[in-house]
């Protein structure tokens, strides 16, 4: 009995090179738009921190205000820089963040309450400083400057040992628990940079009256802490463990 020839049809040579080429159009295209956005991001923040700070100033004569906005700024283009090179999905996870992006009711209302603190921060310095409610000297305000940078340097570290660094709390595809680095000493120790440089932001900008809101701030962290852990212990496997194993979330030995 004669069996059947598999017949195969082969892919055209042309037809093989122009499916490549959409491809990479279409990667092409995600890229360019990744830029867009991120860089769009960027440019709307500077643009928000700039308008408060120098509208409550009353003038662009404010020498401290334009130092800490070339340190923020920079720190964050050599971060988002870095991510788009390296790690384009973290970049992709950290473009959808504040409010508006938080699924549960209660992270909206905290996340909205940080984000009218944050902003309070810089409208109470900058309103201090033109008014010389606080006396910090130019030294004392340059090394806050230099804090600050450092505080980004640890995000960026942060940012190159964990990949899984959503802007919302969530457990995503294949997310493993990173325990080494700097998540061998704290257990967030993003928010420990965020803390860093938000205590120090208004020394850099001349002020201590802005510290008032800081501890608005730092409650609103830590409540995220404690409800992000409660959302891994639930649904990251091996989270409970590293608890156990790393005891502090924010601070060595205190917290």
């Amino acid at each position: 009995m004669r069996g059947e020839a598999l017949h195969v049809t082969k892919q055209p040579v042309v037809t093989v090179l122009f499916n490549d080429k959409i491809a990479k159009e279409v990667q092409e295209m995600k890229k360019s738009e990744l830029i867009l956005k991120s860089g769009a991001g960027l440019v709307f923040l500077i643009c928000v921190l700039c308008t408060v700070l120098f509208v409550s100033y009353g003038s662009f004569d404010y020498n401290l205000a334009w130092v800490y906005l070339f340190v923020f700024a920079f720190s964050v283009v050599w971060i988002t820089v870095y991510l788009f090179l390296f790690d384009k999905h973290l970049l992709k996870s950290r473009l959808a963040a504040g409010p508006v992006a938080e699924t549960r009711t209660i992270q909206k209302v905290i996340q909205s309450v940080a984000g009218l603190a944050f902003i309070g921060l810089f409208l109470i310095s900058a309103l201090d400083y033109k008014n010389k409610w606080s006396n910090v000297s130019l030294e004392i305000s340059y090394a806050a400057d230099i804090i600050c940078a450092l505080s980004f340097v640890l995000l960026y570290y942060v940012f190159k040992q964990n990949t899984f660094l959503s802007a919302t709390i969530e457990v995503q595809e294949k997310q493993q628990v990173v325990s080494t680095g700097l998540y061998g000493v704290v257990r967030h120790p993003m928010y420990t940079g965020a803390l860093v440089l938000l205590l120090f932001t208004p020394v850099a900008l001349g002020s201590y009256y802005g510290l008032f809101l800081l501890p608005i701030l730092i409650a609103v962290i830590v409540y995220r802490a404690i409800d992000e852990e409660r959302e891994l212990k639930q649904n990251l496997m091996g989270y409970q463990e590293y608890c156990k194993k790393v005891k502090y979330r924010l601070i060595p030995f205190i917290f």
